[in-house]
């Protein structure tokens, strides 16, 4: 028997229908997403876990011995939200960007965006940069 693929890795499923859960005013932000992720990550999206777009990523392997991949960028597109998943910790990190960033919730490695318009994306980018760099150089 095959081993089972683990739920968090890439897929060949097309970007659209991941695209197309935001929709309204939500959608045009999904784009702007979609393309500020691209630049910084220089890297074109694919679908993990049928509703995350991952731009690039990285093997890990930690002390215990367990290993995996994960994405250097990503991010989720929803009808009320959207999630970015960005360095674990990037709170305690850069605080000093999220005072600076707008509205929006954080999590241990999420930042969670009701509205993009309701964020400074030059920080958001800044954001994004810092978590990437961070990775590459941790990693």
């Amino acid at each position: 028997m095959a081993a089972k693929e683990p739920a968090m890795s890439p897929s060949d499923q097309p970007i659209a229908p991941v695209l197309d859960r935001a929709a309204g005013p939500r959608r045009a932000e999904v784009d702007e997403l979609l393309e500020l992720h691209r630049e910084v990550s220089g890297c074109e999206p694919v679908v993990w876990a049928g509703r995350i777009l991952e731009f690039g990523e990285y093997e890990y392997r930690y002390a215990s011995g367990h290993s995996g991949r994960a994405p250097l960028l990503a991010f989720a597109p929803g009808a009320s939200q959207h999630t970015i998943y960005l360095t674990t910790g990037f709170s305690e990190l850069w605080p000093e960007l999220l005072e600076r960033l707008g509205k929006h919730r954080a999590s241990k490695a999420c930042l969670y965006l009701t509205r993009l318009s309701s964020v400074d994306k030059e920080v958001l980018r800044e954001l994004l940069e810092r978590c990437l760099a961070d990775t590459l150089a941790n990693n």
